[in-house]
């Protein structure tokens, strides 16, 4: 029943933390928020709703080590009454995606939360198995309403975020980004990473400030730096579209992704967005020649090495080991899986 008893609980099975707020409690500081005619064009957050939430997860105590937890349990107070209003429900989250690391966690959690409180409204309805599993998916129209009501949430969390991160965690493949434009590119073979964790801190908005600073001292030569990346994504996105049928096409086409990586990662470093940690990620790997780049804004944070279709296990477990005696977390990962699925029952 709308704001009568009962709770919503939120369960963030990762961090050992459960918050809740009786459904009262949020009618009383929300109002009824829940609009059926707002489901398919969701509307922005007020700054008044936004303070009003925020003084909601203020009821609880944020251990100290987690405090951006808040940002995230603001955006599910805002998704959950916007799409389900303050009827009472529970929310279990878990997640195999490391927090603040710049993998776009946030995007996958906001992602996942519209996809299921959408599903719960009726909203959205899934459409055709993901071959011999249980898990569905959901088709275009209904995909492009996950995406918009995540890409709200986001902005709760990160202010103005660019939307690639809740795109590519709806619709899954790889995204090409262009002057605000998304591309989908069919990738015709998922490329497998190794993604390493440096787990240092990084300050986006210091380094992309650093950049434009730089910029500014050598305009010339940062703008032929700027030119070779675009140069370089470009033929990436489309070396990444070409299928490779046999082992020799494939080892072929991991050769060219991995150049392209490398002298990306070397531009990078022309503009002063590496990290000693960076480069000692980037020495380990070489050892085994393979290739590395950092990802996201740099200055610590991750780093992405191409681990080639016929790499030995033994190789990889020597360069892993390697890397975590520094202290560093390694995940294996493939990119350009599938988006949003969902799993009912």
């Amino acid at each position: 029943g709308e704001g009568g008893a009962g709770e919503v609980e939120v369960d963030l099975t990762d961090s050992g933390l459960a918050f809740s707020w009786p459904c009262s409690r949020l009618l009383e500081a929300l109002g009824e928020t829940s609009r059926k005619a707002e489901l398919q064009a969701p509307r922005p957050c007020s700054p008044e709703e936004l303070a009003a939430i925020a003084r909601l997860v203020e009821l609880h105590e944020i251990p100290e080590a987690k405090i951006w937890l808040s940002a995230g349990l603001s955006a599910f107070l805002y998704l959950y009454t916007s799409i389900l209003g303050c009827r009472p429900g529970k929310v279990v989250v878990s997640s195999g995606l490391p927090m603040g690391a710049g993998l776009g966690s946030s995007a996958a959690f906001s992602v996942s939360l519209s996809g299921a409180l959408l599903t719960a409204a009726g909203v959205v309805s899934a459409e055709g198995a993901v071959g011999g599993t249980e898990w569905q998916l959901l088709g275009k129209d209904h995909l492009e309403l996950v995406n918009t009501w995540a890409f709200q949430g986001e902005k709760i969390i990160h202010g103005k975020p660019s939307g690639i991160d809740n795109a590519v965690s709806t619709f899954g493949s790889m995204i090409k980004f262009k002057k605000g434009e998304l591309t989908n590119l069919k990738s015709g073979n998922p490329v497998k990473m190794l993604i390493t964790d440096t787990r240092v801190g990084r300050n986006t908005k210091a380094l992309v400030a650093g950049v434009s600073e730089r910029a500014s001292r050598h305009p010339d030569a940062m703008a032929s730096v700027f030119h070779a990346v675009n140069t370089i994504s470009e033929e990436l996105s489309s070396i990444v579209e070409l299928a490779a049928t046999d082992e020799i096409a494939m080892t072929s086409k991991e050769e060219k992704l991995a150049e392209l990586m490398e002298m990306n990662q070397g531009l990078l470093q022309c503009m002063g967005v590496s990290h000693a940690s960076i480069e000692t990620v980037l020495r380990s790997t070489l050892k085994y020649n393979l290739v590395s780049k950092l990802t996201g804004a740099g200055g610590g944070g991750c780093v992405l090495t191409l681990i080639p279709t016929l790499l030995s296990k033994l190789v990889l477990e020597k360069v892993t080991t390697e890397l975590e005696s520094h202290g560093f977390r390694c995940f294996k990962v493939e990119v350009g899986g599938q988006g949003l699925q969902i799993h009912q029952g």
